[in-house]
């Protein structure tokens, strides 16, 4: 009986993917003074793995790279809606980034609060 590890690699794939690129966006968009390299660099990699799983010659390969090259291009776009997160005050502002200085500076409900990491009240927070 010949084990079929499609299923296996797409699952780790889509695991390692959206987690990985949950942190890495988050991360990367707090510190980079500009955002535009960030997803180029993250579309043109999704657009390489796509075809690293065109060519490849293993379905589990072809699965994890598929998948690991649309989360990248869905990171490319997360880019732009983290950076909206940070505007409205739903992620934390990093004062020391000069992109998010500015955006404390034009955006009064943009915030360095990290509304996740602090003790709970019990009761509505004002920021």
């Amino acid at each position: 009986m010949d084990l079929n590890w499609t299923g296996v690699a797409a699952a780790l794939a889509a695991f390692s993917g959206v987690w990985s690129g949950h942190v890495m966006v988050r991360r990367l968009e707090a510190q980079a003074e500009d955002i535009r390299p960030l997803m180029a660099l993250f579309g043109l990699a999704g657009l390489l793995f796509q075809a690293g799983a065109l060519w490849a010659q293993s379905a589990p390969v072809s699965a994890a790279l598929g998948i690991w090259g649309i989360t990248l291009l869905w990171d490319a776009l997360e880019f732009m809606r983290q950076q909206k997160r940070v505007k409205i005050g739903h992620a934390p502002a990093n004062p020391l980034n000069p992109r998010h200085a500015r955006i404390l500076a034009e955006y009064p409900a943009a915030t360095t609060i990290h509304w996740l990491e602090r003790e709970p009240t019990g009761k509505k927070v004002q920021p």
